[in-house]
């Protein structure tokens, strides 16, 4: 399962992109974090980062229900939760589009060839709010999603809190299938 949303789904470059009721309710950071507690998340492993610190990564760091495993690169937090996966412990990645793109090798063989759930929540840097990722101005963004596809890698984006929704059976799916899967966060949570 590739990204539900299309483009055509997705807020479109300029005045378009506002609804006529008005704008969408902004992505807030409590929902995520209540989305992945809700599928039986207790370990978040994570290297900082721009767009999820104040929303996110912090709230984390804080709640007693979450352990946080901080880490150096992005390779070694895939396998952390990969190794996690094996012990029926279930962990989420939270990381910056750049260090997906830089941990591809780890990805592809750790979570894709052996099938394991590495679930990744990144987020995208640099992303403009008036456009979609393939739009963007910027190359690492506008090549996350095609990435994806080749590695045949399921993705969601969060655009705005109404996509919180499928944080949760995202996360259920990719342990239930045992399946590695990205969700995308396209605005800094508040």
């Amino acid at each position: 399962m590739q990204s539900t949303r299309t483009p055509a789904d997705s807020p479109a470059p300029a005045e378009s992109s506002v609804p006529a009721e008005g704008p969408a309710p902004a992505l807030r950071g409590a929902s995520i974090i209540q989305s992945i507690k809700n599928a039986g998340v207790e370990t978040v492993v994570a290297l900082p980062d721009i767009v999820t610190c104040d929303g996110v990564l912090w709230p984390i760091a804080r709640d007693p229900d979450l352990r946080l495993v901080p880490v150096c690169k992005e390779d070694e937090g895939v396998s952390i939760c990969a190794a996690l996966s094996y012990c029926d412990h279930r962990a989420v990645l939270l990381i910056q589009h750049l260090g997906f793109l830089d941990s591809i090798n780890a990805i592809r063989v750790m979570a894709l060839e052996y099938d394991l759930p590495v679930v990744m929540i990144l987020g995208l840097q640099g992303m403009e709010a008036d456009r979609i990722p393939s739009e963007s101005g910027k190359l690492s963004v506008r090549i996350v999603e095609p990435i994806c596809r080749a590695m045949e890698l399921d993705y969601e984006i969060l655009y705005d809190e109404s996509d919180v929704a499928v944080v949760e059976p995202v996360i259920n799916a990719a342990f239930e299938q045992s399946k590695p899967v990205a969700i995308l966060i396209a605005r800094s949570p508040e």
